[in-house]
């Protein structure tokens, strides 16, 4: 295939994603009486986590995935950790030679490490085989491993983010707000007579909280006499109790992607397509319960619209926002979108000459896209959740994201001909 025939199908899918995504931005602004608005985004987001994607994926996998082809991709889930590490150590290169303000060196680290690893994958690898002329096979073979590979993708990606990713924005954000606070308390205050004063909260948990104003000598005296008693009998007990909470946190984050519906939809579409017998019973033209598998399917047809617009809808809120400076834009750009996916091709490559990966190209391929994909969504949850540098998480979503435009069309095409040949 010419350049021109490989650009081709490698820029179809991402123009419907834009398309798409764009109708979706449209829909969230008063031009469209607000249809896609935060609330509908909200319950529309959970359709689509409960409902749409995990028959999407049980579809997927009980009809195209053996217990074979589980054990051939055991290196799927060391390329995703990989994605986060090298993002990560890149991230914090970044973060150190910015210098960024606190309240977003947590987001730049995530941005850099953690890439959308199940929603775009989902939207773009299948549409990658309806193109004419690509070079991994039979459309319909193609179009189910894809979104085996990518349903696998999403599954592993969602147990990485919620552990590294919550806790590198926690930790920043806990950083952040205890200098905040700090601040605070040294801000001095001046009365009408011109005494230098320091403004102390009382009842920090109490809505109707009081602000007394008292001179600033006592107020020393007075913290100080409080800092003591805090350190003598609550330090040991904070110290333990902060470790705990923190490891029940991931614990429990961990847990909740464990048993959340597009997980164990992989399980059960893995169970269902490793034995022989469960296959059966609703895979084929004479199972029995064939209804199920093509009700299944026709539910999980709704995933990627819907996933779709929801992209669009949210990135919006970047638009009313010019918090984060273009050179850290720039800079995260580059890492996420060029300088990473780099080193992944060099990481899958050698991988696939020491004969770690099955021979289908189209497993390369997704491997190497892992790499080049934005940041996920979820850190922008991560930062609602927190409290803390939500405006610069859109800022950062929404110009990382209209950059992966280019930059994805333009990996795919790199990769097409390189699998090609």
């Amino acid at each position: 295939m010419g350049f021109v025939q490989l650009l081709e199908v490698a820029s179809m899918p991402v123009i419907q994603v834009l398309l798409v995504s764009a109708l979706g931005a449209f829909m969230a602004t008063q031009y469209f009486n607000n249809l896609l608005s935060p609330d509908f985004r909200k319950s529309l987001n959970k359709v689509v986590f409960f409902i749409f994607t995990p028959s999407l994926i049980f579809s997927s996998f009980a009809k195209s995935v053996s217990l074979q082809d589980m054990i051939s991709w055991w290196f799927m889930p060391v390329n995703v950790g990989l994605t986060f590490l090298i993002g990560g150590i890149l991230g914090w290169l970044l973060v150190k030679l910015l210098r960024p303000n606190l309240k977003v060196e947590g987001l730049i680290i995530a941005a850099c490490s953690s890439g959308n690893m199940g929603n775009l994958p989902i939207v773009i690898i299948p549409a990658i085989c309806d193109e004419k002329g690509g070079p991994f096979g039979a459309r319909d073979v193609c179009r189910s491993n894809a979104l085996s590979y990518a349903s696998f993708s999403m599954a592993l990606g969602g147990i990485f983010v919620w552990t590294y990713t919550f806790q590198t924005i926690r930790s920043s954000s806990l950083r952040f707000k205890a200098l905040e606070a700090a601040e605070i308390l040294k801000a001095p205050n001046k009365d009408l007579e011109g005494n230098v004063e320091t403004p102390l909260l009382k009842g920090k948990d109490d809505e109707n909280a009081v602000i007394e104003v008292l001179p600033s000598s006592y107020i020393e005296d007075s913290e100080s006499q409080i800092v003591n008693e805090q350190d003598q009998s609550h330090e040991s007990k904070k110290e333990k109790q902060s470790f705990f909470k923190r490891i029940i946190e991931v614990v429990t984050h961990l847990l909740a992607e464990l048993i959340s519906p597009p997980a164990i939809s992989i399980f059960f579409g893995f169970l269902f397509g490793a034995v022989a017998w469960l296959r059966k019973l609703i895979i084929g033209d004479n199972a029995p319960f064939r209804v199920i598998q093509s009700t299944l399917e026709l539910l999980g047809n709704g995933t990627i619209p819907c996933i779709t617009l929801l992209l669009g809808g949210n990135l919006t809120a970047g638009l009313k926002s010019s918090s984060v400076k273009p050179l850290t834009l720039i800079c995260i750009i580059i890492t996420r979108l060029f300088l990473l996916p780099v080193i992944g091709l060099f990481i899958v490559k050698a991988a696939a000459s020491y004969g770690f990966l099955p021979v289908d190209p189209l497993f390369q391929y997704t491997l190497v896209m892992q790499y080049a994909m934005p940041p996920a969504m979820n850190i922008s949850t991560m930062a609602q959740l927190f409290d803390v540098g939500n405006e610069e998480c859109s800022v950062i979503l929404l110009w990382t994201y209209s950059a992966a435009a280019i930059a994805l069309t333009a990996w795919s095409t790199f990769l097409l001909w390189l699998l090609s040949y």
